[in-house]
């Protein structure tokens, strides 16, 4: 059975209604959502320093940086995660199936983030592997939280990666914009990638990239259970490695609906789109569909909560008729 599920990030601020909505709507795979409406505590770096475990971090003008101890804004990202998965607890009460968890990746939390003295923490080899482990630490507390929290929930562990090929590629601009940071050697990105992914235990994974450049050879190398990818942007060149994850086993989330958008579409076009790609490649919709999850393009926070909802009902109903 094919399953459909979001990226993370929806619009608005109402986060019981989100989750209400969530469930409603994708019951074989929901997800927590992240709403970054609420401000920069809310958004994917902001979530992820509320789960970095043994670091502190501040919210300066030009983003999150690394200090000493915890800032306002940090405990504040924290008290906020709590009060999310407290609404999460008593909305989902005896639930019990897939349920999947969202943070961002240690690669693209080194280049959002800035180390104490400027610039980010991309720049400085040792800053970025203290900040993977204290992620890969803060990623474990964070799946024992959920799982007691919903303690009938198999959790999924996803990864968000979407600096993941500017940082392989040197594309990162420097605090100046003048110049760009050193490109990351693949050995070193996996490292970091590994640590993060084996917080998760013997919990289901998948890192997701909605960029063109996805290294999916090496995500799945980090230890990644799957892969979650735009279809649209996907080149022909990653063709290969797409069809050698399907073959081996892996879980591919395909991204099919556009992340914004006057009205969603309806799931033929969807549909269509998936069976093409599976015939290209050689595959039996009947034999893969169980690996395959259903997605929009990437996160919903910057549609309106009427396309948001029906761009989730237009992957749900692909899914089904895939499945």
């Amino acid at each position: 059975m094919t399953a459909a599920t979001g990226i993370g990030s929806m619009p608005g601020e109402d986060f019981t209604r989100t989750v209400q909505l969530v469930a409603e709507v994708l019951p074989d795979l929901p997800f927590l959502p992240e709403l970054p409406a609420r401000g920069p505590i809310a958004d994917l770096t902001g979530r992820a320093a509320a789960v970095v475990s043994h670091l502190g971090f501040d919210l300066q003008p030009a983003g999150w940086r690394l200090t000493d101890a915890p800032g306002v804004d940090h405990r504040r990202a924290r008290s906020l995660l709590a009060q999310d998965l407290d609404v999460l607890e008593e909305q989902l009460q005896g639930y019990a199936g897939r349920f999947k968890v969202q943070v961002a990746g240690p690669w693209t939390l080194a280049a959002t983030i800035e180390k104490p003295r400027g610039d980010k923490v991309l720049s400085d080899q040792g800053a970025r592997r203290d900040l993977a482990q204290a992620l890969a630490e803060g990623v474990r507390v964070h799946l024992a939280d959920v799982g007691r929290r919903l303690p009938g929930a198999e959790l999924v562990l996803q990864l968000d990666e979407p600096a993941l090929p500017f940082v392989l590629g040197g594309q990162v601009p420097t605090a100046s914009g003048f110049s760009r940071h050193r490109s990351v050697k693949p050995p070193e990105a996996q490292d970091a990638l590994e640590w993060v992914l084996g917080a998760a235990g013997d919990l289901a994974t998948v890192v997701h990239c909605c960029a063109a450049e996805v290294p999916i050879d090496l995500l799945r190398r980090s230890g990644a259970g799957g892969v979650s990818v735009d279809l649209a942007v996907l080149p022909a060149s990653a063709y290969e490695q797409f069809a050698t994850a399907i073959d081996e086993g892996s879980r591919v989330h395909l991204g099919v609906v556009p992340s914004t958008g006057e009205r969603a579409p309806s799931a033929k076009g969807p549909l269509e789109r998936v069976l093409r790609l599976l015939d290209m490649l050689g595959f039996d919709p009947e034999e893969v569909a169980g690996q395959l999850v259903l997605t929009p393009a990437c996160g919903l926070a910057g549609a309106s909560a009427s396309y948001a909802e029906g761009a989730l009902r237009v992957v749900r109903e692909a899914a089904a008729e895939l499945g």
